[in-house]
């Protein structure tokens, strides 16, 4: 990691104000701006976070929903406590992990966003085909634990397997949006997809990882 990129990502707009305003990440205002153009996250909701570290996204979806609300972040890393956000170390397709949330909800979620991005290999074929794998296992989760009629915001990269992933969010929501917010970078593949009006789903078997050198899976950093 060179000085001038820590240099030139300190200077970037979105990073000095995610700064200012004491957000985790600068991707806290991915979610805002999709939160403002689809009104995915409503006071009282029940929200599970997918590869919540550092917690950016959790901190959004805890001030839309209000004290009346409850949210809850998964993810491999450990993630500093956050002030009225709960989370849960372990992996999203973990039966361990889905019955402590289902438990700690009381019941079924009405939201599940999704930051989580592979770690990167630097071959974009493979990038995009984990990408795409993740998206899989987070419909896997809404399967088992969204509400009838709830919402989902997932990112994903794009690429030849994208198409084949939509098929599987439409036979889900019948609703479903492609959306780049403002805050991604300009030289970036992701996109960010929005379901809503979920339609019960029987779980399928927990997705196997794609073919490649590194099987892990994490959310990316986006540190400040």
């Amino acid at each position: 990691m060179s000085r001038r990129w820590i240099s030139e990502r300190k200077q970037e707009h979105f990073y000095r104000k995610a700064k200012r305003m004491h957000y985790r990440s600068r991707a806290a205002f991915k979610l805002i701006q999709i939160d403002q153009r689809f009104q995915v996250l409503r006071p009282g909701d029940a929200v599970v976070d997918l590869g919540a570290s550092p917690g950016g996204w959790a901190q959004v979806a805890k001030d839309a929903v209000g004290e009346s609300g409850k949210v809850i972040g998964v993810d491999l890393a450990h993630c500093r406590p956050l002030e009225g956000v709960e989370f849960i170390r372990g992996d999203i397709n973990s039966p361990e992990t889905i019955q402590e949330l289902l438990s700690r909800f009381g019941g079924r979620a009405d939201v599940v966003i999704s930051d989580m991005a592979p770690n990167i290999s630097g071959n974009y074929p493979t990038d995009h085909a984990r990408s795409v794998h993740l998206g899989q296992c987070v419909l896997g989760v809404c399967d088992r634990i969204l509400r009838e009629g709830g919402r989902m915001v997932m990112k994903v990269f794009m690429g030849d397997l994208f198409n084949e992933l939509m098929e599987d969010v439409r036979s889900r929501f019948p609703q479903v949006s492609v959306h780049t917010p403002e805050a991604t970078r300009k030289e970036s593949s992701e996109v960010y997809v929005i379901g809503e009006g979920y339609i019960a789903h029987e779980p399928p078997p927990l997705p196997a990882p794609p073919e490649g050198p590194e099987p892990m899976f994490r959310k990316r950093g986006n540190l400040i």
